[in-house]
């Protein structure tokens, strides 16, 4: 009889387990409205209106006018970039942005492609909507959409995008690529109330795919991005039907998580870690805690007073141009620290960094960006999202000089269907931006491993 009721409680048990493994969790939500009057005093609008940029004239006299009362200060002897921003190339960058940068040459480059907005729970959402060339009558792209994060917008965007829309290879996917402002960043409205976070985001995202009439389509993101599309992938794995990310920090650790921490260094072999995941991770007090302190200090202001900071930021360009620009210098390599021009013209042209700069600028967006913060890490770590896997297809590309390494197990923990984990051969945190044909290629791949599914 106890035999018997052991075995019962054992295949109970296992039933349970396959039961509740195979159970797909998704994370629910409902609709938010985040404009100024109410769902009732404003009338339904799904319309979707083209945008153009406009150049401003009285916008660049405004912008000279604060850059000529800008306060330059020397920076310290042999500090580089160890302090933030080196004061002396500063002013070099400014002097370019005051006097040589052709901001009518860069609108006519972010003109190039199609913009609109739509109306979504009571906010205008800005997106770039691109669609392949040359593809036989009737065909159409796959969809695939592209988040950016902070303090990064949709350009960082527009050196991939002819990579993915008009592939070389004739054997390649030709995507039709969209890639929207987070609500508060760049040309999208900011909302006017509290609490828009990261899920709220990958609603609004999600109606605006279906608004475009697209019944599924792929997903990609790094930084906010990556959070939101994951956030897409979990709201409806149904539609998302690949996700595909540049940046996964660890959001929830577990026994296998914690073990591997302590023990990886030792035994690497029993987690699966490679010789880069060793180096990246250990020693372990250095690597995730003194350098992790050293790089957040932005992230502690803005998840906790961003309208006081933001104020000054909103007030001075040059103030803006340092603090946005500092982090494309830090999170591109750590060692360009150590350079008196921070290594920023190494990896991207100060045309293309001071139009970033100038989406904030232009649109008065950096307070409602930073808000972003507040209320996603307001509510507490332990968020309903963090608790739940993804089960769609996902992959996640390793950028060598990305802020924080994650090894393929620790990947694995939350994206249960990672079907391609890529080390890449160089880039860092702006991986669009930095190496558009290597993330372009990796994105491919993963495509084509998806569609073979079927």
């Amino acid at each position: 009889m106890y035999v018997e009721l052991a075995v019962a409680v054992v295949l109970g048990a296992v039933l349970i387990f396959v039961f509740l493994k195979k159970k797909q969790v998704i994370l629910r939500t409902e609709d938010g409205w985040w404009g100024v009057s109410t769902p009732i005093e404003s009338p339904a609008d799904d319309s979707i209106r083209p945008f153009h940029l406009e150049v401003k004239q009285e916008e660049i006299e405004d912008l000279h006018r604060r850059i000529d009362q800008t306060r330059p200060l020397p920076a310290l002897e042999d500090s580089k970039f160890s302090y933030g921003f080196n004061s002396n190339y500063l002013q070099k960058v400014v002097s370019y942005w005051r006097n040589e940068f052709d901001w009518k040459r860069q609108v006519d480059k972010i003109n190039r492609y199609p913009h609109f907005k739509t109306k979504i729970e009571g906010i205008d959402v800005h997106y770039v909507h691109v669609k392949p060339k040359n593809l036989p009558e009737g065909a159409r792209g796959v969809p695939l959409m592209m988040v950016h994060g902070w303090p990064g917008s949709f350009y960082e965007f527009y050196g991939i995008i002819p990579f993915l829309t008009e592939p070389s290879n004739p054997d390649d996917i030709a995507f039709e690529v969209i890639c929207p402002s987070i609500p508060g960043y760049g040309f999208s409205e900011a909302p006017h109330k509290k609490g828009f976070d990261s899920v709220c985001a990958a609603r609004v995202f999600h109606k605006l795919m279906k608004r475009l009439g697209f019944s599924q389509f792929y997903a990609q993101g790094g930084d906010w991005g990556w959070l939101i599309s994951t956030n897409m992938a979990q709201l409806e794995p149904k539609i998302v039907k690949g996700l595909h990310v540049n940046f996964a920090p660890l959001d929830k650790p577990n026994l296998t998580v914690t073990l591997s921490m302590l023990l990886g260094r030792y035994f690497p072999n029993l987690f699966g870690f490679t010789e880069h995941d060793v180096k990246q991770l250990f020693p372990c007090m250095q690597k995730l805690v003194v350098n992790g302190l050293k790089e957040t200090g932005y992230m502690h202001i803005q998840a906790t007073k961003p309208d006081t900071a933001g104020r000054g930021l909103n007030d001075s360009p040059v103030g803006l141009a340092a603090y946005i620009l500092e982090k494309f210098s830090t999170w591109t390599d750590p060692e360009f620290t150590k350079l008196e021009d921070g290594g920023l013209e190494r990896k991207f042209s100060l045309d293309d960094l001071l139009t970033n700069v100038m989406i904030y600028w232009t649109s008065g967006s950096i307070i409602s960006s930073m808000r972003f913060y507040k209320e996603n890490f307001g509510q507490g770590l332990n968020q309903p999202h963090s608790k739940i896997p993804v089960v769609v297809p996902a992959a996640l590309a390793i950028f060598p000089n990305e802020v924080m390494h994650t090894p393929e197990l620790w990947a694995k923990q939350k994206y249960r269907d990672l079907v391609s984990y890529t080390l890449m051969a160089r880039g860092g945190h702006f991986a669009a931006m930095e190496e558009p044909e290597l993330l372009a290629q990796d994105i491919q791949r993963f495509a084509k491993i998806v569609e073979n599914r079927k």
